[in-house]
């Protein structure tokens, strides 16, 4: 606690209450509680903390008015948690639709609900407000709406226990989910990045790949994807790693909106590797109603294909462009890696825990322990009070930053399940496409990137889950593919103009035009943007079925995507013109989306191929001939 002192009391005073926090979800742990008891208490500290760590930044209004409405949200959200912890018994006794609403019910519940609103806004902005805002209002006055989207309307009594009283709306699977997974992972992540994890990333990636053609990029790549796959979001991974990478990347030759598109698709995707993907990824399981590590398998072949086919279209844009590699005094200006190599125990231990069959909540807390343990097998890692301190301050942030946004959206859950509107909204899809399966899953897709823009990915995730899952189930593919299919595009829609939070954050840290960076992104993002079709129709992209069956999938996921990287990189032995690269890119696009082993998909590799090595062998006569040539002449 030494240095505490330091801080201004509204500081010591959410540093308190965050290791509060922290202490009673590791009491959790090893003595869950009701529902209606340990949700309650984790959501009200996270709003608590949220306005602690956000004040009110309004400039217009002098500074006593604005610590006075900050005070007044701190205070209403522990009278919530009184409300919570005082009505239980009455609350998990009581009878849905039976037992009656008393006046205290309904001022406690809209004042909930008004600090949700309040609190989504400052940790994520106005956009999912207005949403929130809209389910709200389509509550109340879905009689008005023509066609299928009209709804009978809630009254303020039903609306409030649906929303507040049970375990359906704010406190139900989003809460859960914070609760039981996401507070944990985040500890994890906290801490790893505190005893310098992070950045081992970052220099392992140059070490490995700062040479090569096109080093600085694939570098910026592999370093925030192995950050990306523990830290689960995509906006932080750029702040944490852009700061490195970009600078890093410019340096060589890239141009700045180019080097931040690269780095927030690479960190954008670190929401799609395992082991931790993104928050979303926890919710997803508990909506299919399986461990989190089955969805971490799932995500294991489509995340490798994503990073390999941009891995490629870097490194083929590269030598089209003749962006040069570090040299070797500037890798050697990385620290040595040897010396924290031990660094990279903890995220072992994490692995193998998962593995070995342990909850996911357990084994995220075990491998944050192993943090404070492992930085002191060598002088030169070891930790002291400042690393443990900021970890201890920044694993309730980040934990309230997302729990209280996400609880947000069990107001959306509620409304749209209650009203029955995610049914007549599958109906309304499906009418829409005329049974097409493409156009159903073409119109899901352009409606969770439309959708997931200026959202963060798990509000959108959850959103889309919602209103697009249930109607791609009726077109008869799995739960688990019509999750992943969802939670793909959401991801996506993270790098996707015209609003990208990603796209935005990392232009912010490269100093480069925000629309140039989140059409430099996008266009990245293209190489892999139908996997999602693969997976819809190969279920042994997401690691189902046999061995072989799973492997040949993988192969041909491979493959495809990897034709879609030489069309979008231009290069195959030498440039390629956009005819060529319209070929190749349409026969990548008829192998992506063709069920593997079918005659489409067949036809697509072996033609798109084909044309790649006719082009490689031109090139290769074409330098030898003109080789021959010049020996002749000399």
């Amino acid at each position: 606690m030494r240095g505490l002192t330091t801080y201004h009391p509204i500081q010591v005073l959410a540093f308190l209450i965050g290791v509060s926090f922290i202490a009673f979800q590791v009491w959790l742990l090893f003595s869950p509680q009701q529902a209606l008891i340990e949700r309650p208490i984790h959501l009200s500290t996270a709003l608590i903390l949220l306005f602690l760590y956000r004040p009110l930044k309004t400039p217009w209004l002098p500074r006593w008015s604005r610590v006075a409405i900050d005070t007044t949200l701190v205070l209403a959200a522990a009278a919530v948690l009184g409300y919570y912890l005082i009505g239980f018994e009455r609350l998990t006794t009581r009878m849905e639709n039976v037992s009656p609403v008393y006046l205290v019910d309904l001022i406690f519940g809209v004042l909930l609900v008004f600090l949700l609103l309040e609190g989504a806004r400052r940790a994520v902005g106005w956009i999912l407000v207005w949403v929130l805002l809209a389910f709200i209002a389509y509550a109340f006055w879905g009689d008005i709406l023509p066609g299928w989207l009209n709804f009978r309307g809630f009254g303020i009594e039903s609306a409030v226990e649906i929303s507040s009283m049970t375990t359906a709306g704010i406190l139900g699977i989003t809460t859960s989910t914070s609760v039981s997974f996401i507070f944990y992972f985040i500890l994890f992540g906290a801490f790893y990045a505190a005893v310098g994890g992070g950045q081992l990333f970052i220099d392992l990636a140059i070490r490995a790949t700062g040479r090569a053609t096109g080093g600085t990029a694939k570098a910026a790549i592999i370093g925030s994807s192995l950050m990306g796959s523990i830290s689960g979001s995509a906006v932080s991974n750029v702040v944490s790693t852009g700061v490195f990478t970009i600078p890093l990347m410019k340096r060589t030759g890239v141009p700045g909106h180019r080097a931040a598109g690269i780095e927030a698709i690479a960190s954008t995707g670190g929401q799609l590797m395992p082991p931790v993907m993104g928050v979303a990824a926890f919710i997803m399981a508990e909506f299919l109603g399986i461990p989190y590590t089955q969805v971490a398998l799932a995500g294991l072949i489509p995340a490798i294909a994503f990073y390999l086919a941009l891995l490629l279209v870097v490194d083929l844009t590269a030598r089209r462009g003749g962006v040069r590699p570090l040299s070797d005094e500037e890798v050697n200006q990385t620290p040595a890696i040897a010396p924290r190599l031990h660094l990279i125990a903890p995220l072992l231990v994490l692995i193998f825990l998962l593995v070995s069959g342990y909850s996911a909540s357990y084994s995220a807390v075990i491998a944050a322990v192993t943090c404070l343990i492992v930085p002191f097998l060598r002088r030169s890692t070891r930790i002291g009070t400042k690393e443990i301190m900021q970890a201890l301050r920044e694993a309730p942030r980040q934990a309230a930053e997302v729990a209280v946004p996400i609880a947000a959206i069990g107001i959306v859950i509620a409304v749209a399940v209650q009203s029955n509107l995610a049914l007549k909204f599958a109906g309304s899809l499906l009418s829409l496409s005329e049974g097409s399966i493409y156009a159903s899953l073409m119109v899901a897709m352009v409606g969770c990137i439309i959708m997931g823009m200026g959202l963060p990915t798990v509000a959108a995730y959850i959103i889309g889950a919602v209103l697009f899952v249930p109607a791609i189930e009726d077109l008869g593919i799995p739960s688990l593919a019509a999750h992943f299919f969802v939670f793909y595009y959401c991801v996506l829609s993270m790098v996707t103009p015209p609003v990208a939070l990603a796209s935005f954050a990392a232009a912010g840290v490269g100093q480069a035009s925000a629309m140039k960076t989140s059409l430099s992104a996008f266009g990245l993002s293209l190489v892999a943007f139908f996997v999602p079709f693969a997976f819809v129709f190969d279920l042994g992209v997401l690691a189902q079925g046999s061995a072989i069956h799973i492997a040949f999938s993988a192969m041909a996921l491979l493959l495809a995507t990897a034709l879609w990287a030489v069309a979008f990189g231009g290069w195959a032995g030498r440039p390629l013109g956009w005819a060529m690269r319209t070929a190749i890119g349409l026969a990548g696009f008829a192998a992506v989306i063709s069920p593997s082993g079918s005659v489409v998909w067949g036809a697509g590799l072996i033609s798109g191929w084909a044309l790649i090595g006719v082009v490689a062998c031109l090139s290769r006569f074409r330098r030898g001939h003109t080789t021959a040539i010049t020996n002749s002449m000399e």
